[in-house]
């Protein structure tokens, strides 16, 4: 029984079947909850504003409720290894983690346990983020999945630990030196954000699947609100990931959106075992990119003069989410059609997602550019991609001001007759995707 250990919050942000901060409070008299804000993560060229407002709002929210038992969320603006020293001589003999698995986490999990080490600290990291452990689903010779369904096969067959109540009252009561209040932490408020952190929003969301009962054919609709807005509560862990899945399964049974979660732990699976996709293709192939400036910058910023293009890079840059299936829209667009690397694409995505979780915009931007886990060689048509699934053009008018006043009709052809106010088409689909 360690005297004072301190819990370590990441992407796990609540108390409730929260595997390594349960096993903490177990096994010690007192747990300190922390959080340590690097300010480094700020500097680098996939940071999102937006995840960072949903996680700020999820930490708020886990303050209130860690003040509501006595205590209180223990802020540390420096890096994990200065904060670990601090810990240490606050009395701290145990840190508890739960496993994260991208090559950074890796790195960053790595100092906090050898800073551990040098203190004298006991360190414990517990398997808590994914449905299935990555080094337990393996072919019949060994080695890792690189198809989806395959591992969704075997994956499936692993059963999935029920929830855990947290009845644990033992947080530490009194304060840390040098520790900064959950209020502190500045962030940009972005007013149109599709989705907000915590995990009473969570919980709503959970407490009304049932109307997604027609997921499955309503998820490719983008004028319908056919998603869950789950996926920042997932990367952030508002509820566990055991939470949601039995949530779904008890409200809709097996499901295309049971399935989804299993995406989301191949993605993350194929980064731990092929680290080298954070770079490079998982499969090698002759792909020849055309960088062009203009090109990049009117994609960004949804001015291609392809309505569908243009209204999913528009709701993205307001809101930080673009519906699912205008995503594989918009990035066929960046990739086959303006011939411009998949990795532009991974970064400004990265920048602007609320729900940014790298494994798995790496793995989605790898299957639209056809070098992932599916090689085929994939390019969507965006004029019948619009016709298709956004006949009536709501969508696109959502987003599109200046397109508002046109019948439906007109947009699905601008490419032959322009509207004007909105820009021309950028370039020539039939004539690009040769």
């Amino acid at each position: 029984m360690h005297k004072l250990a301190a819990f370590i919050f990441r992407r796990d942000l609540r108390l409730e079947d929260n595997t390594g901060l349960l096993k903490a409070l177990k096994e010690s008299e007192k747990v300190a909850c922390c959080f340590f804000l690097d300010p480094k993560v700020r500097d680098s060229k996939y940071f999102s504003a937006n995840a960072f407002q949903f996680m700020a709002e999820s930490l708020i929210e886990l303050n209130s409720e860690l003040k509501k038992r006595k205590s209180r969320l223990f802020v540390f603006k420096e890096t994990p290894e200065a904060a670990i020293k601090r810990l240490a001589k606050t009395g701290v003999g145990a840190v508890y983690v739960n496993t994260d698995y991208t090559p950074y986490s890796i790195r960053r999990d790595k100092g906090i346990k050898e800073a551990c080490d040098t203190a004298g600290i006991y360190f414990d990291s517990s398997f808590d983020y994914l449905l299935t452990e990555p080094e337990k689903v393996r072919t019949g010779q060994g080695t890792p999945y690189k198809v989806f369904t395959p591992f969704y096969n075997k994956a499936k067959l692993v059963e999935i630990e029920v929830p855990k109540k947290n009845s644990f009252t033992n947080y530490l009561g009194k304060d840390i030196d040098g520790a900064l209040e959950c209020e502190k932490i500045e962030f940009i408020k972005n007013k149109e954000l599709y989705v907000h952190g915590g995990r009473k929003n969570c919980l709503g969301i959970l407490s009304g699947l049932k109307k997604f009962e027609k997921y499955a054919s309503e998820k490719d609709i983008p004028a319908l609100e056919g998603t869950t807005g789950l996926s920042a509560h997932n990367k952030f862990g508002t509820c566990s990931i055991r939470e949601v899945y039995y949530a779904i399964r008890s409200q809709l049974g097996e499901c295309e959106l049971l399935r989804q979660l299993y995406w989301r732990d191949f993605f993350t699976y194929v980064a731990y075992h092929f680290p080298y996709v954070f770079g490079k293709p998982l499969h090698d192939k002759e792909m020849r990119w055309q960088y062009d400036s203009s090109h990049l910058e009117a994609w960004e910023k949804g001015q291609t003069g392809f309505p569908i293009v243009d209204a999913g890079m528009r709701e993205l840059n307001a809101t930080g989410f673009m519906h699912n299936r205008v995503r594989m829209v918009v990035a066929s667009f960046l990739t086959k059609d303006l011939h411009i690397d998949w990795r532009d694409g991974e970064r400004y995505f990265a920048s602007k997602l609320v729900d940014y979780d790298p494994s798995v915009n790496n793995g989605n931007w790898q299957w639209a550019a056809g070098c992932g886990v599916d090689t085929k060689f994939r390019i969507f048509n965006p004029w019948t991609q619009q016709e298709r699934f956004d006949p009536e053009a709501i969508y696109i008018k959502r987003w599109i001001p200046e397109l508002r006043k046109s019948e439906p009709e007109v947009i699905h052809n601008i490419h032959a007759e322009p509207v004007r106010g909105y820009a021309k088409p950028i370039i020539e689909h039939d004539k690009e995707r040769r």
